[in-house]
């Protein structure tokens, strides 16, 4: 627990000074306080080993296609957010709209275009959610979301949302790229402990845009849940201990 909190000193305090740090780059084109954003989430990495002993790995990336396109991950932990910076040049969040009104965070997620939503909204917040995509789709951009919603713990059972990315998927008619994941494993979707270990993201091929909805999320959580208890198992064999000669 003492490396738990530090590593939340870590995360918070760098957060902190990050949020400060970058109120520059709001003045340059976009893509250049993306970029700031993505250092941050190396920074958190950086974190992650040092004080908690957990790896952190990005396999896939060769399947990243340029924008415009959907990104669909499993969403465990705070830093599932993040990786999208890492990995896509101009990633666009589909967030909760009271984030918006959070000091640094939502003048970052504005002042970059992000896209807030209402979720307990109804069809006219899809609407609008779809309205904006098209017009980042335009920009080139790549649309975040989390399928399933909301955080969830690795040993959960998958809970897919079909509405929001089907609704996407018909409108956009681009590439989907399904991001699996085991970070649950070491950063907890709820409470504070975290346990040394090997996170693994895996970008996956991508889905063709298009598709009807039950064949989209067919094979979405196919693709999604095969990799990441492929994954969980390999996490898990790494927190297993060592046995001695």
């Amino acid at each position: 627990m003492l490396r738990s909190y530090l590593f939340l000193i870590w995360l918070y305090g760098w957060m902190a000074i990050c949020g400060v740090a970058y109120l520059p780059t709001l003045l340059f084109p976009r893509v250049v306080t993306l970029k700031a954003i993505g250092l941050y989430g190396e920074i958190i990495r950086v974190g992650l080993k040092l004080i908690c002993g957990i790896r952190t790995e990005i396999r896939g990336r060769e399947h990243i296609v340029p924008g415009p396109a959907l990104y669909a991950g499993k969403h465990h932990c705070m830093l599932d957010v993040f990786i999208p910076f890492i990995v896509t040049r101009e990633p666009c969040h589909i967030l909760k709209q009271e984030l918006a009104w959070t000091p640094f965070l939502g003048w970052y997620a504005m002042s970059t275009g992000m896209i807030a939503i209402d979720r307990a909204g109804n069809t006219k917040t899809l609407k609008k959610m779809v309205e904006a995509a098209k017009k980042r789709a335009t920009e080139k951009r790549t649309i975040i979301i989390f399928p399933e919603g909301t955080r969830r713990d690795p040993n959960a059972p998958p809970d897919y949302q079909a509405a929001g990315i089907s609704a996407l998927n018909k409108a956009l008619n681009v590439p989907i790229i399904p991001v699996a994941t085991n970070a649950g494993l070491c950063w907890p979707a709820r409470g504070r402990r975290f346990e040394p270990g090997l996170i693994i993201y895996e970008v996956l091929p991508a889905i063709p845009g298009g598709l009807d909805r039950k064949t989209l999320m067919a094979r979405l959580e196919a693709d999604l849940e095969t990799a990441s208890r492929r994954l969980i198992e390999e996490g898990r064999a790494a927190q297993a201990p060592k046995s001695g000669r």
